[in-house]
């Protein structure tokens, strides 16, 4: 668990590349290095880490993208038909004719379509679609595509600050070791573009901009900007309704500090405000919504009503998760089933890993409410693969154990990652015939 002085630390550092110069560069003085570097050469150095987080996201999925062209040419589509598929009819519906306007031939999973149905989407994503289609010449599927693309670099560059971070609070004690700080962020932003189902990331969906919001939530706690963690929840708080983990956390890590700083001189007068501002602002977007389905039902429980009768998704304690992958495993023979059962197997155990390597505590309660909010859920399971894409925090520690690594040995393990995970995100789009 880290420590507020570790956490102090974290927010002072300003080079985030400061641990890979050596030992043998620490008595070099700032005046030798301002007159041996030119200014260009030192700005590149400064940001290098999160250009190589971008160009290892966009190689990753582009080879996804390529793969998913050539399922969907072999399996006579469209690599945009796939892009757009299920929930993404859905947001360029909404996008295009707002709630009251999506079209009847979209369905709830019961088949059912009624003035309600629509209102179980939140509004961030597919509003944010419309607008930018309204631009000349964009068309909201352009637009869909082209906003997830920039919300996954985003994405990216926060997987690789948050791995940075962690790798520095983790120093010195976690069972792992040392890692190279740059290195384990780069590590993590390849593991979250090659998540078995990163191909959403792509996809006219919200895991894109829920990603980008929640991990730079999560970068705003670590480092103590609390500004920054309460304005990234209360927006994701209008992308998905998962959105009220994120806020959980923040909230609860504003909470701690401010208990902590009670009576401390370490802790300003502005910073306490910022962490009350960061309690206050980070629910907004989430109950507004609620609160815009409230007047539209007439119900509190609205929205909870809508995604109950409508995709039977409800908290069971995991008795459909169990069931699901008890007997997956046991009968299935398609591969997409047992692929998903395992997937979430893996991810649980995961969660114990991750306590094991004493990962940052509000990145691990992050990790560890998501899983338990979608293992512990019933509803379409052959989704879950899906909805634990921001889990990929949970990997923290692989990317750590593979910055350690060398680096042959490091991409023998990545490149099959990479290999299996556009395989099973083309197949899941273009040969397995239900909803994901």
């Amino acid at each position: 668990m880290a420590t507020r002085t570790d956490v102090d630390d974290a927010g002072r550092r300003e080079d985030p590349d400061r641990q890979e110069r050596g030992d043998h560069r620490a008595g070099e003085s700032a005046a030798e290095s301002a007159t041996t570097t030119p200014p260009h050469a030192e700005r590149l150095r400064r940001h290098r880490w999160w250009l190589d987080a971008l160009a290892v996201y966009l190689v990753i999925r582009a080879v996804g993208i390529l793969v998913l062209a050539r399922f969907a040419d072999l399996r006579h589509t469209t690599l945009g038909d796939a892009l757009t598929k299920w929930d993404g009819q859905w947001m360029l519906s909404i996008a295009t004719h707002g709630y009251g306007g999506v079209p009847v031939t979209l369905t709830d999973a019961r088949g059912i379509h009624t003035s309600d149905t629509a209102y179980a989407f939140f509004p961030g994503y597919p509003y944010l679609v419309g607008l930018i289609a309204r631009l000349p010449g964009v068309t909201p599927f352009g637009a869909a595509l082209s906003l997830n693309l920039v919300l996954g670099c985003v994405a990216a560059v926060g997987a690789a600050r948050l791995g940075m971070v962690c790798a520095r609070l983790m120093a010195g004690h976690s069972p792992i070791g040392r890692a190279p700080e740059r290195a384990t962020g780069l590590f993590l932003a390849a593991l979250f573009a090659a998540t078995p189902m990163s191909i959403v990331l792509n996809m006219a969906y919200t895991e894109a901009m829920f990603c980008a919001l929640a991990t730079w939530a999560l970068v705003g706690i670590l480092e103590r900007r609390w500004l920054l963690a309460g304005i990234m929840a209360g927006l994701c708080g209008l992308c998905r309704p998962t959105a009220a983990v994120i806020i959980g956390v923040v909230i609860l890590a504003a909470a701690v500090y401010l208990w902590q700083a009670r009576g401390s001189g370490d802790a300003t007068r502005a910073d306490r405000l910022r962490a009350v501002a960061a309690i206050v602002i980070s629910p907004m977007g989430y109950l507004a919504y609620l609160g815009v389905v409230w007047a539209h039902t007439g119900s509190p429980t609205g929205w909870f009503r809508i995604q109950t009768e409508g995709w039977d998704t409800e908290f069971d304690w995991g008795v459909a998760a169990f069931n699901f992958v008890n007997d997956q495993l046991v009968n299935a023979s398609d591969v997409p089933p047992v692929a998903t059962s395992w997937i979430v197997l893996s991810t649980v155990a995961m969660v114990g890993v991750a306590v094991w390597s004493r990962v940052p505590w509000p990145v691990l309660l992050f990790g560890s409410l998501l899983v338990a909010q979608i293992v512990l859920s019933s509803g379409l399971m052959m989704s879950r693969p899906r909805l634990l894409l921001p889990a990929f925090v949970l990997l923290i520690p692989l990317a750590m154990a593979l910055a350690r690594m060398r680096r042959v040995t490091a991409a023998l393990i990545v490149v099959p990652i990479v290999i299996g995970s556009s395989w099973f995100g083309a197949h899941m789009l273009t040969v397995f015939p239900h909803a994901m």
